[in-house]
C-alpha cells in the first residue's frame, strides 16, 4: 500500500489535516501511537470541549501573540468556526455560545464530540492506524520519501472504514467503538511523496504527546523553540492544602515579580499543590517565562469591579453592627472567610463599628490583592498545551509546507504557537490542519 498522504498524529489537527485530504480525493493514512483518538480533545474544556471560538476572526487572533496570530490568519481565515461547527452540528451535537464566545456542546461531552471527527474520517474513507507509533521520517535529498513505524505494545489496527450512517443516539454511542478486525502494518517503512506531522508537543504525555515530532523534525533541519509550560496549573511554595477544592468566583488574579507578570479575569481553583482553573491557566505561560528571572508572587482582586476609593467609602458607610464575617461572605465562601480575615489580622466576629482606620485598611488592601502564594513551578507536563515547538519562520503559513524538507508540513501543537484558554488552541489547530490537508493535494 502506498497512500498519498501520512498524517502522523490523530489529535485535533491530524483529524482534519487527514480528513480534508482524503475528501479532497487523497488516499490518506492517519498513523496513531496510542490506542484511540483525539485523547487531548476528550480532556478539553475539563471534559466538555470547548470546540472553538466565536466572533469575527480578528478578535480570535487578537489573543494570541503577534507572531503566532501573523502566522494562523491565513488558516483561520481559510477554516473559520463558521465552517467548523456545522461540520459537528450536522452530525447530532447540538452547541450553544457563551457570553464570552466559548463555544461548548449544550448536552454532549467531548467523547460525543470525537465520536463526531471519527465519523469524518470514516465518511472520507480515511484509512486510521491505532498503536501505529512513527519513529522517524525518512527524507532524501531534502524531499520526504515517508515514515519509520516503530513496534506497538499492541499491534497496529484500523478503525473499520464501512460507509455506516449513524443515528443522533446511535452515533453517540457506537461511534467510538473499535472493530474485532484487525488489520496489521506489517511493513516497518511506509512511504508516500506528501507527510503531516502533527505529533502535538509535550504537554500531557500520557495522552501521546511526548515531544517525538520535535526530535525528527530537529534531525531534518528545523530550529525547536525553548518548550515551556501553557495553560497549566501553577504550583506554589506553601499551597493551602486546607483549601483545596474551594473555587473563587469573577475575580482577577494577579501575577507580580519586580512588576506586574501577567493578570486574568475568570474564576481560581485552589489545590493541594497550589492553584489551577481558567486564571491559573490564563496566567500560567508569562509566569513560566518570568520565573527564569526572578520570583513570582500570585495576588488576587476579590471585587475588580470595585476601586479602592469606592471600598473605602463602602467600609465607612457600613452597619456599624455588621461583622467582618457576614461582609465578607458576599464575594467569598465560607470556607474562606476565616483564613483571609487571619490574613488582614482581623477577628471575623468583629463589628464594623469596632474597626479602627488602620484594620480598614488592611481590609481594604487584602480585598483588592489578597496575596496567594508565591511560585514554585509550572509543569510543563500538566498543561492543555506549550508554548515553544518549530519556528514559525520555517513553515510556510498559507500551505503549512516545510521551508527546509519537500513534501513536509506542520500543523497543530508540533509548532511554536500557544494561545489563551477559550478555544482558541482547538481552533488553531483545526485551521491549520485542514490547511495543511488541502495543501498536499492542491500543490
Amino acid at each position: 500500500m502506498k497512500p498519498d498522504v501520512i498524517v502522523v498524529g490523530a489529535g485535533a489537527a491530524g483529524i482534519f489535516a487527514a480528513w480534508r485530504a482524503a475528501s479532497l480525493g487523497a488516499k490518506v493514512v492517519l498513523l496513531e501511537k496510542t490506542s484511540r483518538i483525539g485523547t487531548k480533545i476528550l480532556i478539553s474544556g475539563g471534559g466538555k470541549c470547548n470546540i472553538c471560538h466565536d466572533g469575527p476572526i480578528e478578535d480570535v487572533l487578537s489573543p494570541f501573540r503577534q507572531n503566532e496570530a501573523r502566522f494562523i490568519r491565513p488558516s483561520v481565515y481559510r477554516f473559520p468556526s463558521t465552517s467548523i461547527v456545522p461540520l459537528i452540528t450536522d452530525r447530532g451535537i447540538e452547541v450553544y455560545t457563551r457570553p464570552d464566545g466559548r463555544i461548548f456542546p449544550v448536552h454532549q461531552t467531548a467523547k460525543d464530540v470525537v465520536a463526531v471527527l471519527k465519523l469524518l474520517l470514516e465518511e472520507a474513507g480515511v484509512w486510521v492506524y491505532l498503536d501505529s507509533p512513527v519513529e522517524d521520517l525518512i527524507i532524501e535529498n531534502d524531499t520526504i520519501k515517508g515514515v519509520k513505524i516503530g513496534e506497538s505494545k499492541e499491534v497496529g489496527r484500523r478503525i473499520p472504514m464501512e460507509k455506516t450512517q449513524y443515528g443522533a443516539k446511535a452515533l453517540l454511542s457506537e461511534a467510538l467503538t473499535i472493530s474485532d478486525r484487525h488489520d496489521r502494518i506489517d511493513a516497518t517503512e511506509l512511504y508516500a511523496e506528501n507527510v503531516i506531522v502533527c505529533a502535538g508537543g509535550s504537554s500531557y504525555p500520557n495522552s501521546g504527546t511526548t515531544g517525538d515530532g520535535w526530535k525528527w523534525l530537529k534531525s531534518a533541519g528545523h530550529t525547536i523553540v525553548k518548550p515551556r509550560a501553557a495553560l497549566a496549573p501553577i504550583y506554589l511554595a506553601e499551597p493551602q492544602v486546607d483549601l483545596s477544592g474551594v473555587a473563587l468566583r469573577n475575580i482577577v488574579l494577579k501575577a507580580r515579580g519586580a512588576k506586574e507578570v501577567a493578570r486574568w479575569s475568570g474564576d481560581l481553583l485552589f489545590t493541594h499543590l497550589g492553584v489551577s482553573g481558567p486564571c491559573a491557566l490564563g496566567v500560567s505561560r508569562l509566569v513560566a517565562e518570568a520565573l527564569e528571572t526572578q520570583a513570582v508572587r500570585l495576588e488576587v482582586d476579590l471585587v475588580p469591579n470595585t476601586k479602592e476609593e469606592a471600598l473605602t467609602n463602602r467600609f465607612l458607610t457600613e452597619n456599624p453592627k455588621t461583622t467582618v464575617s457576614k461582609f465578607l461572605q458576599e464575594f467569598l465562601p465560607e470556607s474562606l472567610v476565616a483564613p483571609f480575615s487571619s490574613s488582614c489580622d482581623i477577628n471575623p466576629l468583629t463589628t464594623f463599628g469596632q474597626l479602627d482606620r488602620k484594620a480598614r485598611n488592611r481590609l481594604v488592601q487584602n480585598v483588592k490583592s489578597w496575596y496567594v502564594g508565591e511560585v514554585r513551578h509550572v509543569p510543563l507536563e500538566k498543561g492543555e498545551v506549550v508554548a515553544g515547538g518549530v519556528s514559525l519562520d520555517e513553515v510556510d503559513p498559507k500551505t503549512m509546507g516545510s521551508k527546509i524538507v519537500s513534501g513536509l508540513y506542520l500543523c497543530g501543537e508540533v509548532l511554536d504557537i500557544a494561545g489563551p484558554v477559550g478555544g482558541y488552541n482547538l481552533q488553531a489547530a483545526f485551521a491549520t490542519g485542514f490547511v495543511a490537508g488541502e495543501s498536499t493535494v492542491s500543490t
